[in-house]
C-alpha cells in the first residue's frame, strides 16, 4: 500500500498499450522516460507540484521490451526535486541499458556528482515551465552548469515555446550541449512558420550545441489522438529533418500530469515514420543520436 494519494485528477499510465505497427530497429532507445517511487520506498519531495501514481522500474524495461526498444534514458522529474534516489536505483539495475538525467541543487557535492556519474547520469535537468517548479536564479545555473560541465554531461532544458524570448540568451550562454525537451513545446495552432516556432528554429540552427526532443505529441497537439495528433508532425518533421544529427525521440512514460487523455504508447512508437520517414532518418532519431550522447564508449559513427 503506498503510502500517499495521487492527485485526484492525474491519469494513470496506459494499462495496455497497443503493439506498434512500425517495428522500431534493433538498438533503438527510448531517450525520455520516467521512474516514480514507489512512493512507499521513494518518498515524493515536499515541494512537488502534483502526486504522481507509482511507476516501477520493472513496469519501465516490460513497456521497453513489449515496443520493441533496447535502451532507456531515464529523466528525473520535477515530483522527486533533486532527490535523484529512484533514478539511481534504476540506474544500477538497469544492466547498463539504462543512462540518466538528474536534477541537482547548487549545493551538491563533488562526491555526490562522481556517485551519480558512476551510476550512469549523464546530465542535468533544468526546468523553466512555471506551473511545475519555482524558478532558480539565473547565476545558480550558471554555477551548476560549470560544475557539470567538467563532468561532460549536458543540460536538458523544459520550457514552452512563449517563454523562449525571454530565456533565449541564458540558454545560448549555457556552456555544454543542451537538450531542448518535446520542440520547447509549441503552439501549434500557430503557423509553422510563424515567429514563435522560427525562434526556436534560429536557436537549433545557430548553435550547434543544442539538440531537441522530437517527443510528447500528446502534451502538444490540440488535435488529439483520434486524429494521431496529426497538428504535430509537421513541426516535428521539420526538427528532424533540419538537424538529423541532433535529435531523440522517447515515450515519456508514464506520462507525468496528463489530466485530459492518456496515450497509447503504441500509437506514440507508429508516428515516428511520419517524422522520421526515411530509414537514415529513424537510424539517426532512435540509435546514433542517443547513443553517442549517452553511451559515446559504445557508440558508432552514423
Amino acid at each position: 500500500m503506498s503510502a500517499f494519494n495521487k492527485d485526484a485528477d492525474w491519469l494513470d499510465w496506459h494499462p495496455s498499450p497497443s503493439k506498434p505497427k512500425f517495428v522500431v530497429p534493433n538498438g533503438a532507445v527510448d531517450a525520455h522516460c520516467h521512474v516514480f517511487g514507489p512512493g512507499a520506498e521513494f518518498p515524493f519531495a515536499p515541494q512537488r507540484k502534483y502526486t504522481p501514481c507509482d511507476a516501477s522500474k520493472k513496469q519501465l524495461w516490460a513497456l521497453r521490451d513489449y515496443l520493441g526498444f533496447s535502451r532507456n534514458v531515464v529523466v528525473q522529474a520535477t515530483c522527486h526535486g533533486a532527490d535523484n534516489r529512484a533514478l539511481v536505483d534504476a540506474l544500477l539495475a538497469s544492466n547498463g541499458l539504462a543512462r540518466g538525467v538528474a536534477t541537482v541543487s547548487e549545493d551538491v557535492t563533488d562526491t555526490e556528482l562522481d556517485a551519480l556519474h558512476q551510476a550512469g547520469v549523464r546530465g542535468v535537468r533544468f526546468n523553466f515551465v512555471k506551473r511545475l517548479v519555482d524558478a532558480l536564479p539565473f547565476d545558480s545555473l550558471k554555477r551548476i552548469a560549470a560544475r557539470i560541465k567538467e563532468l561532460n554531461w549536458h543540460i536538458v532544458i523544459y520550457f514552452e515555446g512563449q517563454e523562449l524570448p525571454e530565456l533565449y540568451d541564458f540558454f545560448t550562454s549555457l556552456p555544454t550541449t543542451v537538450v531542448v525537451d518535446h520542440m520547447g513545446r509549441p503552439d501549434v495552432t500557430k503557423p509553422l512558420d510563424g515567429p514563435e516556432f522560427s525562434l526556436f528554429l534560429k536557436l537549433m540552427r545557430e548553435n550547434e550545441n543544442f539538440w531537441s526532443k522530437v517527443s510528447c505529441p500528446e502534451r502538444i497537439s490540440v488535435a488529439g489522438p483520434s486524429k494521431h495528433y496529426v497538428d504535430v508532425i509537421p513541426f516535428a518533421r521539420t526538427v528532424v529533418e533540419q538537424f538529423s544529427q541532433r535529435v531523440l525521440w522517447g515515450t515519456d512514460w508514464p506520462h507525468p500530469n496528463m489530466k485530459t487523455h492518456m496515450p497509447d504508447d503504441g500509437q506514440l512508437v507508429d508516428i515516428i515514420p511520419l517524422i522520421a520517414p526515411t530509414t537514415e532518418l529513424q537510424q539517426k532519431l532512435l540509435i546514433s543520436n542517443p547513443m553517442r550522447l549517452y553511451w559515446p564508449e559504445q557508440s558508432i559513427k552514423s
